[in-house]
């Protein structure tokens, strides 16, 4: 028993229970989170509340006035504008309640300081890229503590959504135009996103991290991480590539099956295809691939590869990272 207590402790202790959050929210990780948490448990209570209320009333009402033998039944009344006025009025401040306190919110929500750090996000089917200020681009999101950061994002294909519950914000991802949001991360540490809304058959793959920075030390990652990619091969480029380009959610790099061909051991082999004469894999069958999919469909594949023109015209995307990735595929023997 005294083993069993001694585990038990430090869970009743109140740091540890403000760091792992409450029943329903994780850790209060941004400056808006306790705001958001305040929104949330006043919904939830009054909520609470007016759900027992109605419970218990009309349970003692299915008691009290049940049909009984001998007992005459009375008119109910027809009019009664104090318990009219009561149940009207109550409601109406709790939502004028609700809606001015969430509106406070929400505006501190959608308007980032001046001096937010700018942070691009790119989303596609299925997986995340961040581009920072430098030019490096990261399959996760890396931030300092304690400093604003502004994320501008777009969308390659469909409606994403970024959710970092920690933090309390979401945004959807919109194709063909750009969304914003922000936040202020105030414990350093590691924190999941997800996406939000329904994407594909690899929705629930698409994740990513934050990983919140000490004081001083987010500047040196990114420059050591700049200089790092900086002096990658070719090959080695590519598989970042392989990743940060999204091929990573359809295309396996072990020859397992996934939603596209797998990339092992493909290059020099002769493929056939659903509209178009059987080619050999090499360096430009797999640039065409990457640019128009649609142009030759692998057999036992559905057509629904996105093009990556448009990437390549907005610079997202590079002729270099293509060749990066042409060198890396031939690694995979």
């Amino acid at each position: 028993m005294t083993g069993l207590g001694e585990w038990l402790a430090p869970a009743l202790t109140a740091p540890l229970a403000q760091e792992m959050g409450s029943f329903w929210l994780p850790p209060k990780s941004s400056t808006v989170a306790p705001a958001v948490d305040t929104i949330f448990n006043l919904i939830f209570w009054i909520s609470v509340v007016f759900f027992v209320g109605i419970v218990l009333v009309m349970v003692v009402f299915l008691f009290k006035y049940r049909r009984r033998p001998g007992v005459t039944q009375k008119p109910a009344p027809t009019h009664n504008t104090i318990l009219e006025l009561t149940w009207s009025g109550i409601p109406l401040l709790l939502v004028v309640v609700i809606f001015y306190t969430s509106y406070r919110v929400y505006l501190d929500m959608t308007t980032p300081p001046q001096n937010a750090y700018e942070v691009l996000v790119h989303a596609q089917k299925w997986s995340w890229s961040f581009t920072y200020p430098n030019g490096y681009i990261d399959e996760n999101l890396h931030v300092p503590v304690d400093k604003p950061v502004r994320l501008v994002m777009s969308s390659e294909d469909v409606i994403h959504s970024l959710y970092v519950p920690a933090f309390r914000i979401k945004m959807d991802v919109v194709p063909g135009r750009y969304t914003k949001a922000w936040f202020q991360a105030t414990e350093p540490g590691e924190y999941v996103i997800f996406c939000t809304e329904y994407c594909g058959t690899g929705h629930s793959d698409m994740l990513a991290t934050v990983y919140v920075h000490e004081p001083g030390e987010f500047e040196k990652w990114l420059e050591d991480a700049a200089r790092f990619a900086a002096n990658l091969s070719p090959a080695e480029r590519g598989e970042r590539a392989y990743v940060k380009l999204g091929c990573v959610g359809c295309h396996s790099m072990d020859g397992s099956a996934k939603t596209g061909p797998t990339f092992k051991g493909i290059f020099g082999e002769t493929h056939r295809f659903t509209n178009a004469s059987p080619v050999e894999v090499d360096e430009n069958y797999i640039r065409e691939s990457i640019l128009n999919p649609s142009a030759k469909v692998r057999e036992g594949y559905a057509d629904q590869m996105n093009s990556y023109k448009k990437s390549l015209d907005d610079g997202t995307l590079t002729e270099e990272d293509i060749s990066d990735l042409i060198e890396y595929i031939k690694t995979l023997k």
